[in-house]
């Protein structure tokens, strides 16, 4: 925040308007000004003043006219009048045409007028970080920063995040464990016209089934044993905003009906209470099931699928994602060493071909984990093989029970050989009996990487 806050004093009084402005001038971090009549002030309102002290009885303008003069021009500066009558009706007016305080003249006036400037000051910077915040929130969630990709079904996916924006439409997102399906909700809700609101996530699968009902929907007090007071459910904590549900298709049948009743109507009520509360909710759920055949085993709704359906986003498994492995395995190495304060190490062409024959079934997730844990272990300028652990399961069962492209699985292959044998390639193209010169084509298109 600035560190001046500007102060206009409105006062017709010139003894009176010198003792404020002295008093409030003993902070260093206020910049004061006097104006001793309307006519002045209004000439100097266009450099806006972070607060004004204005009083209410002026030669040439009452303080309610000139109140709103301010407040139609600067809606969100506080203007905190000052009078020398004690009238209730008056001060109950004067609040509920936009000042911020009122304030009689007597001997303590300059001292309430000091600690309210400092509260408005106080107020002020806390807004000012919050703006800030949120600044640096929307930047770190839009989709450049969020998903690090160059691949051909990244750039499909991109397209269709840009769509979900423009529109409050729901987003179903489906992918593996690891994707990044709650990453990609944050950055169409930070990129939306919502952004100003909240983010408000729910992981279906993290509440016990009994709860959920009252964790979506809220309760009033006694409305069970232990709702000792009213509670807000995530419906209301994101009004104007986005709800995420995740897992969805882990909610249980019996709360799918309540559910697509709030979805239609736009509207649920707490248990325990009558009220009928309006919602206006952006929905995204996703899920790592095949929603679809869920609906044909019976364990989800059909009406509700169609319902939440939307604009779906299939988030592809990493293995499917060509050479953005090396691509996010280089982008976590930097962030964490820079996180850690460590200096920047490389990643050797050996471990490359070590990332690429690998399946990753724990996906984004599970990579930068890997990346993590090999530069804590790395004890040179560069990751080596030795550095890199995983723990997924890479039988030869799991890497053919994994659907990818023929090329994908080529590209797999031939990389495990060139790494078992020291990338040689005319023995590695008489293994797998094939031409050389495919090698030595998916090395120049950057497919494979050699020493």
């Amino acid at each position: 925040m600035s560190t001046t806050l500007k102060v206009y004093i409105v006062e017709d009084d010139p003894w009176y308007a010198e003792l404020l402005a002295y008093h409030l001038s003993l902070n260093p971090d206020y910049e004061v000004q006097q104006f001793n009549t309307a006519k002045d002030f209004l000439a100097h309102l266009h450099h806006k003043p972070g607060v004004v002290t204005l009083d209410y009885s002026l030669p040439d303008m009452k303080g309610d006219q000139l109140l709103k003069k301010v407040k139609a021009t600067y809606p969100d500066v506080p203007v905190v009048m000052i009078s020398g009558q004690e009238n209730v009706k008056t001060a109950i007016s004067l609040l509920k045409e936009g000042a911020y305080d009122y304030i009689v003249k007597d001997d303590d006036t300059k001292e309430r007028v000091w600690n309210v400037i400092k509260n408005i000051r106080e107020n002020l910077a806390l807004k000012q970080e919050v703006e800030i915040l949120r600044e640096e929130v929307e930047k770190k969630y839009t989709f450049s920063h969020i998903i690090k990709g160059n691949s051909q079904v990244m750039q499909k996916t991109f397209r269709l995040m840009e769509k979900a924006v423009k529109t409050n439409i729901t987003v179903s997102i489906t992918g593996e464990t690891g994707t990044g399906k709650e990453l990609v909700a944050k950055a169409i809700h930070y990129s939306s016209r919502q952004n100003k609101k909240k983010f408000v996530a729910v992981n279906v699968t993290a509440i016990p089934k009994d709860l959920v009902e009252s964790e979506l929907f809220g309760y009033e007090k006694g409305a069970f044993t232990g709702a000792i007071g009213r509670r807000i459910g995530k419906f209301e904590e994101a009004h104007q905003g986005t709800l995420f549900l995740d897992e969805i298709g882990e909610l249980p049948l019996n709360l799918q009906a309540k559910l697509l009743r709030a979805l239609q109507e736009r509207e649920i009520t707490r248990i325990g209470g009558n009220e009928t509360i309006k919602i206006d909710t952006r929905i995204i759920v996703a899920t790592h099931k095949n929603l679809l055949e869920e609906v044909k085993k019976g364990n989800f709704r059909e009406d509700l699928y169609y319902r939440l359906l939307g604009l779906p986003i299939q988030l592809p498994p990493l293995r499917a994602r060509e050479n953005d492995i090396l691509l996010l395995a280089k982008h976590f190495v930097d962030e964490f060493c820079k996180e850690n304060t460590l200096p920047v190490k490389t990643i050797s062409p050996t471990v490359q071909r070590k990332l690429l024959s690998y399946s990753f079934p724990g996906n984004v997730r599970e990579l930068k984990a890997v990346m993590e844990l090999a530069v804590v272990m790395s004890e040179k300028d560069h990751l080596q093989e030795e550095d890199i652990t995983f723990h997924g399961n890479t039988t030869f069962e799991d890497f053919l029970s994994r659907e990818d492209t023929l090329k994908n699985y080529e590209m797999r292959i031939i990389n495990h050989y060139l790494d078992k044998y020291d990338n040689d390639v005319l023995l590695v193209a008489k293994k797998l009996d094939i031409g050389k010169s495919t090698i030595y084509r998916y090395l120049k298109n950057g497919h494979l990487k050699a020493n």
